[in-house]
């Protein structure tokens, strides 16, 4: 009889103690908040990986840098953002309300990969094999007509798109034509005569004819 009343009082003691204990546990629970900003210009750091160290919990920041999870005072927080340097906090123990807020810096890390050689051959022995078997004229005058070919370069005129001064110029253009006809109704090209009259020259010339063999060439 005395010895299972001294096994009840050892369950009791024993289950009195853990809810101590869980109370205890409950009470250092705080609700961790705060966002990830750049250390050089405070511009949000989204989609941050916040966890705590040798836990499996955290949560992971939003569009804006903001998070907000539970945590247990003296719990090490670590920060984790693709293309910044990995940051870890301490929650102090002295805190005396139940959250706690936190602006945590992230300092940008420079990522430097390894050279991409890149080649139009699958393999390295494709590569050799196209270069040894590649036929160089060693005639000089045939060289010069490849490379004059009035096809390749008519190709080229008409693919080339405009450089920097062809787009000022045409922009330039726009600009004064806006400027000349600023306040009235500028002109209707089926109106004007002259433009009837290139129109009529050109269709003459079999420009058009021309243009359309050669589409369907």
């Amino acid at each position: 009889m005395k010895k299972q009343i001294l096994l009840f009082v050892s369950v009791f003691i024993f289950l009195i103690s853990g809810s101590i204990r869980v109370l205890g546990q409950k009470e250092e629970l705080i609700q961790f908040s705060g966002i990830t900003i750049t250390a050089d210009s405070l511009n949000p750091v989204p989609f941050t990986k916040i966890l705590i160290k040798d836990k499996n919990k955290g949560t992971t920041s939003d569009m804006v840098g903001y998070f907000s999870f539970i945590a247990h005072k003296s719990d090490t927080i670590l920060f984790n953002a693709l293309g910044y340097k990995p940051v870890s906090f301490i929650i102090p123990d002295s805190i005396t309300k139940n959250r706690y807020s936190l602006i945590q810096l992230m300092t940008a890390d420079t990522l430097t990969l390894a050279a991409a050689i890149i080649f139009p051959w699958p393999t390295l022995d494709d590569f050799k094999r196209a270069f040894v078997n590649l036929d160089i004229p060693d005639d000089d005058m045939t060289r010069a007509r490849k490379n004059l070919d009035i096809a390749a370069f008519q190709m080229q005129v008409e693919n080339h798109p405009m450089d920097a001064g062809a787009n000022y110029h045409n922009y330039m253009e726009n600009q004064t034509s806006k400027l000349y006809y600023f306040g009235q109704q500028q002109p209707i090209s089926i109106l004007n005569p002259f433009a009837w009259a290139k129109f009529i020259q050109a269709w003459k010339n079999g420009d058009f004819k021309r243009k359309k063999y050669k589409d369907q060439e």
